[in-house]
């Protein structure tokens, strides 16, 4: 059964999309069978995963109306090596139609267990704010990955989405938490970025990714290729760091079976 992680933050630009695609890339390059799903109506994630929005005749807002199932929707071995439910501005109509349906915080959830078997990893990318999109994606979720900028606004910010997923915990996903933290786009020169990271690992110490993004040109270039940055410079600060990023992830979940076990 896959591990299906919500990639979320309710503040945007905080490389929450660039982390989606780039770890989808990365553990897709460790052998493992990954399947991301856009949940965001802008699309970035589709067209940072070499499919062009405009041009797909069914996305994920299909999927959530009732309209097609997962299977139908999905693209098999996107660039990156993960298969992809895409997404595009249709996506935008589903946050009020979702509300006169059935089941509105569950149904993206229902159509994950069914392609649940077929994958080690089901990563989603949220939009950059709490809609019933983003609370879907919640209710839908094993755990949460949270990229996050080392800077003044960032701590309050996350303490606002920690409120969230408690609230999704209590009333739609018991088993949700929090899968870890990354640091996005992390500039060691600056005094600021290093006092925000050591507070980081202070309040949430294990929870912290040891990886940590650099900014880099590379991670920035690649979207506008249409492909992860694994696939556009390997040699790259920014494609070698979400290698890392999967290996972590990759160890952890090892860990957690072996406990299971």
């Amino acid at each position: 059964m896959a591990r299906i992680l919500a990639v979320t933050n309710q503040k945007g630009g905080v490389g929450k999309t660039t982390t989606c695609v780039n770890l989808a890339a990365s553990l897709a390059a460790t052998k493992r069978r990954v399947l991301m799903v856009d949940m965001d109506p802008q699309g970035n994630a589709t067209m940072g995963s070499g499919v062009d929005k405009h041009s797909i005749e069914q996305s994920i807002y299909d999927v959530l109306v009732g309209e097609a199932k997962a299977n139908q929707v999905r693209i098999r071995q996107t660039p990156g090596g993960f298969d992809l439910i895409p997404s595009n501005a249709d996506l935008t109509a589903a946050e009020v139609e979702l509300f006169e349906l059935d089941n509105k915080e569950r149904r993206l959830k229902a159509e994950l267990e069914e392609l649940s078997a077929e994958y080690d990893y089901i990563l989603i990318d949220c939009p950059p704010s709490l809609n019933m999109l983003t609370v879907n994606a919640l209710a839908a979720a094993d755990g949460v990955v949270i990229p996050m900028q080392c800077e003044y606004y960032a701590l309050e910010g996350i303490s606002s989405l920690l409120n969230t997923i408690e609230q999704i915990r209590g009333a739609l996903n018991p088993d949700l938490r929090i899968e870890g933290i990354l640091r996005t786009m992390y500039d060691p020169r600056t005094s600021l970025a290093n006092e925000v990271s050591n507070q980081l690992t202070e309040h949430f110490d294990s929870l912290v990714y040891q990886t940590v993004i650099p900014r880099n040109i590379r991670l920035a270039e690649a979207p506008s290729h249409g492909l992860p940055a694994l696939m556009y410079d390997k040699q790259s600060r920014g494609a070698i760091a979400y290698l890392a990023l999967a290996g972590e992830l990759n160890r952890k979940q090892q860990q957690q079976t072996s406990l299971a076990s």
